[in-house]
């Protein structure tokens, strides 16, 4: 396996500018991805995702930079490894989310970069590329989920 890129795709029973919104406002990703965000959907813009801990022993905090916003269409962020330098292609993963319509709703496509590029040995690179593909698997389903939910309400 090559550990390159991480590449999903899922449909969404909401349009796609609700989608949009959902991927982009710090509300509706604590609900789905359980980050608390501080984050314009600018290109450009600086901000943070903050979360607890799995464990239990604190909170994780991921500088983010967006790249690009191109409402309804496309999002692209860098989020940052290791905490406290300024994104590069060296240090970070590139997020990009694009929506489309489809068959009523929205395709949504995430593809996750850069895991080759921090040069990480190979168990590391393994163990965070194989974590990502696991945590884009649960969120992207809550995401749908939760999308579907604001259409219903």
């Amino acid at each position: 396996m090559e550990y390159g890129t991480i590449e999903r795709e899922i449909h969404i029973a909401a349009a796609p500018e609700v989608v949009y919104e959902v991927i982009t406002r710090p509300g509706h990703i604590a609900q789905w991805w359980g980050f608390d965000v501080t984050l314009p959907a600018e290109p450009g813009s600086a901000g943070r995702m903050t979360r607890q801990r799995r464990d239990g022993n604190g909170s994780v905090v991921v500088p983010v930079l967006v790249v690009e916003a191109d409402p309804p269409r496309r999002f692209v962020f860098r989020w940052v490894q290791p905490e406290g330098q300024p994104a590069t292609p060296e240090n970070s993963f590139l997020v990009t989310f694009e929506v489309a319509p489809a068959d009523g709703g929205t395709l949504l496509r995430v593809t996750e970069a850069g895991f080759r590029e921090i040069g990480w040995e190979a168990a590391q690179l393994e163990a965070y590329y194989r974590d990502h593909g696991a945590g884009w698997d649960e969120h992207l389903a809550s995401l749908a989920a939760y999308a579907a939910g604001l259409v219903r309400a």
